[in-house]
């Protein structure tokens, strides 16, 4: 799930917020949607075309309904006006409007200060869970997990109070995603679950709202190891496709590809890779852009195109340093170190795992920490064995040493997925060394982690 939330999520789980909620103020703009879509010679079919219906629109113009800022996008663009037609002139508004266009153009630090300070308002209750949600999106968006999990716990609260089940069901979307990134992975599946029950029960949320659950699901799944669960979630998906836009559709592929990147069928990872690469460029959304060209090199990288990996690890590189995203550019010097190993650059590789370490560690990136000490004993094992062509003269101990570092850090994250890979690493190494026991030890605890996943 492609929110920009940490990697191991890419993710984007994100959807615009309810912008109006004034009955008075709903059916002064779906008037005016109704006057421009007559003026247009559209029928509500014609300006639903394939990603709304006609049911909608006409709940839109009588006001019964209340506009995303999605949906409103969508409308002011194939009726040739701004968005801001659409809306009242009451000054009121503005600042709310500010703060939504912001996540929806994904400015979450923006969107942050502006749903904060609304906040300081002291809004009656409906409107402050719907400000709660909205900045529960955020602060996922800026990774701040343990925030979310805040907010979105008193969002859930206020708009179940208010009866309002369809914007509950959103929060507790985002709270879900809160979990996630701090690691609560049976939380948020449990979440998500009971979210896919009431909407496949004939709860109404958002078009793609199903889908979004189906994804998250799906990433839950991978994150305890279970791909075969997260590529069944995501074949679901497939059947929902429809009713996601290019930048849904790509971070669907996104995850298919790093499923199946996972599950070693990667010739279907560079191809959905691809697919979701063409959809990020066509979207303009050079998060999922840079998250994506690194799986891809990582796919290439398994099928020995040392070359291509290489050119993908730049190009993705590239555009997290101009995002200024460090979290991201933690895993992508460690992708670059792996493909400059791989090539025999031991010295190239090094100083991209020393990058990759620092960045991980100003940014409180576990995972990626951890995978980049694997690779820097990678790295080390291929320095001995250079200097060493006898394997029985071979002394292991500072490769040793930062596996044993990784296997501590991976404990302290209780992460089972990063457990698992780092103790295998350790287990295989030790019965290299010579200490079958010690490896043994380390292959029992690292399947413990797997079952406990």
């Amino acid at each position: 799930m492609l929110v920009m939330e940490s990697p191991e999520v890419v993710t984007t789980r994100t959807r615009r917020r309810v912008v109006v909620d004034q009955h008075e103020l709903a059916e002064r703009i779906g008037g005016r949607l109704r006057t421009a879509r007559l003026a247009a010679h559209l029928t509500q079919a014609q300006l639903a075309a394939d990603r709304y219906t006609k049911a909608y629109v006409s709940a839109l113009e009588k006001g019964s309904a209340k506009p995303s800022m999605a949906a409103l996008s969508y409308f002011s663009e194939r009726l040739g006006l701004a968005p801001t037609h659409f809306l009242d002139d009451d000054e009121g508004l503005w600042p709310r409007l500010a703060a939504d266009l912001a996540l929806a153009s994904f400015r979450f630090d923006e969107a942050i200060v502006a749903y904060e300070a609304l906040l300081e308002l002291d809004p009656p209750d409906r409107t402050r869970g719907e400000l709660l949600c909205g900045l529960a999106e955020a602060y996922a968006g800026v990774g701040r997990g343990a925030d979310a999990i805040s907010v979105g716990a008193d969002a859930v609260r206020l708009l179940d109070a208010a009866g309002r089940r369809s914007e509950a069901a959103i929060a507790r979307y985002w709270l879900a995603v809160g979990h996630y990134m701090c690691g609560n992975t049976e939380e948020s599946g449990a979440i998500e679950r009971a979210l896919l029950e009431e909407v496949r029960h004939g709860l109404l949320v958002e078009p793609d709202f199903e889908a979004r659950i189906l994804m998250g699901l799906a990433g839950t799944a991978s994150r305890q190891g279970n791909w075969a669960a997260s590529l069944a979630y995501l074949e679901e998906v497939r059947g929902v496709a429809k009713t996601m836009d290019a930048r849904r559709r790509g971070t669907y592929l996104y995850d298919l590809a790093s499923a199946y990147r996972e599950t070693g069928d990667i010739e279907a990872a560079v191809r959905a890779g691809t697919s979701s690469l063409a959809l990020f460029r066509s979207s303009g959304y050079e998060y999922g852009i840079g998250a994506l060209e690194n799986d891809l090199a990582l796919s290439f990288l398994a099928l020995s195109n040392t070359d291509r990996a290489h050119d993908l690890a730049s190009s993705s590189a590239g555009h997290f340093e101009r995002l200024g995203d460090h979290r991201w550019l933690a895993h992508v010097r460690e992708t670059q170190a792996q493909v400059a190993l791989a090539k025999g650059e031991l010295d190239e590789a090094g100083r991209f795992a020393v990058d990759a370490l620092a960045e991980a560690d100003a940014t409180g990136n576990t995972k990626a920490a951890v995978s980049t000490l694997r690779t820097q004993a990678k790295i080390e094992r291929a320095r001995i064995a250079a200097a060493e062509p006898d394997p029985r003269a071979r002394a292991f101990g500072p490769a040793l040493a930062l596996l044993e570092e990784a296997v501590d850090r991976a404990r302290a994250s209780d992460n089972p997925q990063v457990i698992r890979e780092a103790l295998t690493d350790m287990g295989d190494l030790l019965m290299e060394d010579g200490q079958p026991q010690r490896g043994a030890a380390a292959y029992r605890e690292a399947l413990q982690a797997a079952a406990r996943g």
